[in-house]
């Protein structure tokens, strides 16, 4: 098994709610990897997105509701995407990951240069700033004219999703290679479902 994970879907280099929807990857042979399975990965992952220090200290309560909002937002894009309506407890999660930070600019005064304004970042709030982030660009992704390309990947069992261009409706070549070799093989067997 192939445990490396796929590189990044169409639209998550802009949509860091699209990158965190897919870190629960749906591997052949009924395996998971799961990219923020432990506090130093999802510490990790957040920090490469520079949402959270890379020295932040993340512990298991903190990465639990990190795959929680996942989960919700995976919930969302899968609503969205099958044209069904969204799960409410999906709905109040991310509007609660939004409202959880303030996102005004506030009046800060230093000493040296007086008066200017700043939103707030708390080093003890980092994961509710990231999680009112992930929200945010989920809502602005679901409400946004890119929603008509959201789609999962078109490849068994990979459970990913992506912003679709043009034809393509794969995460990533491996699982375009996976969808083509399975037609070629139901053509050559007559099996419809590419199944032996």
């Amino acid at each position: 098994m192939d445990d490396a994970a796929p590189p990044p879907a169409q639209g998550e280099e802009k949509h860091p709610s699209l990158a965190l929807a897919n870190t629960a990857i749906a591997l052949p042979g009924g395996h998971t990897l799961d990219l923020l399975s432990t506090p130093r990965q999802a510490n990790e992952w957040l920090s490469r997105r520079d949402l959270a220090p890379a020295d932040a200290d993340l512990h298991e309560v903190c990465a639990s509701r990190i795959r929680a909002l996942r989960e919700h937002i995976r919930s969302l894009f899968a609503s969205r995407a099958a044209g069904l309506p969204a799960l409410p407890p999906a709905l109040a999660a991310v509007n609660d990951a939004m409202t959880r930070v303030p996102t005004a600019s506030l009046l800060q005064w230093d000493d040296k240069n007086g008066p200017y304004r700043a939103t707030p970042h708390p080093t003890t709030a980092i994961v509710d700033h990231a999680l009112a982030t992930l929200a945010t660009d989920a809502a602005d992704l679901l409400t946004s004219p890119e929603a008509e390309r959201l789609t999962a990947c078109g490849s068994t069992p990979c459970n990913r999703y992506l912003l679709r261009h043009g034809r393509r409706h794969w995460c990533s070549t491996r699982c375009g290679d996976r969808a083509r070799a399975a037609r070629a093989y139901a053509r050559r067997t007559g099996n419809p479902h590419g199944k032996g």
